[in-house]
């Protein structure tokens, strides 16, 4: 099987203290994987060694057949990231980020398309500081499509959207999906996971409790449903229970 990410014994410390022990994630080309824990757990360590944004300690790490610390330029023509905080100028507006995030890249996707598709059309020329929480959210993960990556990672993709704006976002995704879109993301939603994962893996003191598909995981758990599962894994709902 083809695969869009394959991480192999990625490890990393700090000040002697195991944030990442040995972890193994395989991603297939067109395929959503999710990487799910509490904070503090090693998700966002996780995903910047991945990206080469920070350097682990050891192991190794592809992404399209390319190294993120080797390889940079030619990777992140290929590769969205939507993480979820960033600051852009106060009076920037919405066309203008997006242009100029377009001209970053060779073949970018149509912007107008991407926020008629994410139902932002209408703020084409507002300023982005102007935008609702939920709006900037949005836009977050325009920004990530613009590349017209063949991989995207998202960080806490919904946080911030009502119901309506989760489903309109996951429908998008699951299209994109269906293209060929490989997709990586976090999140604390548990029926967003459900609704988008192929495979999961649960993080708890920087190693892996569990990996497999949703259905692996309730079936493991003895529980009906993905959340009752996730903490039953964690130990979570006992902390909550004491």
């Amino acid at each position: 099987m083809d695969h869009a990410i394959q991480i192999t014994g990625l490890s990393k410390s700090y000040s002697q203290k195991n944030v990442l022990d040995q972890i193994n994630i395989s991603v297939p080309r067109g395929h959503v994987y999710g990487l799910l824990g509490a904070n503090g757990a090693g998700k966002s360590t996780t995903i910047e060694c991945v990206l080469g944004t920070r350097k682990a300690d050891s192991g190794t790490i592809s992404i399209l057949g390319l190294n993120p610390q080797k390889n940079r330029k030619e990777l992140f023509e290929q590769v969205g990231v939507q993480f979820q905080e960033a600051n852009y100028p106060d009076r920037i507006k919405v066309r203008e980020l997006c242009q100029e995030t377009s001209c970053l890249y060779k073949n970018p996707a149509d912007y107008r398309s991407l926020l008629q598709k994410f139902d932002l059309a209408d703020k084409e020329n507002a300023p982005v500081s102007q935008l609702s929480g939920g709006q900037k959210q949005r836009l977050f993960i325009i920004l990530a499509l613009i590349p017209n990556p063949k991989v995207v990672f998202l960080d806490e993709l919904t946080t911030g959207l009502d119901i309506k704006a989760r489903r309109s976002v996951w429908n998008s995704l699951k299209k994109l999906k269906s293209e060929g879109l490989t997709i990586f993301l976090t999140s604390h939603y548990m029926d967003e996971v459900a609704a988008l994962c192929d495979t999961i893996g649960i993080l708890k003191d920087g190693h892996f409790i569990f990996t497999g598909t949703v259905d692996e995981a309730i079936e493991q758990s003895s529980f009906d449903t993905l959340e009752d599962a996730y903490l039953w894994f964690t130990g979570e709902e006992a902390k909550a229970d004491e």
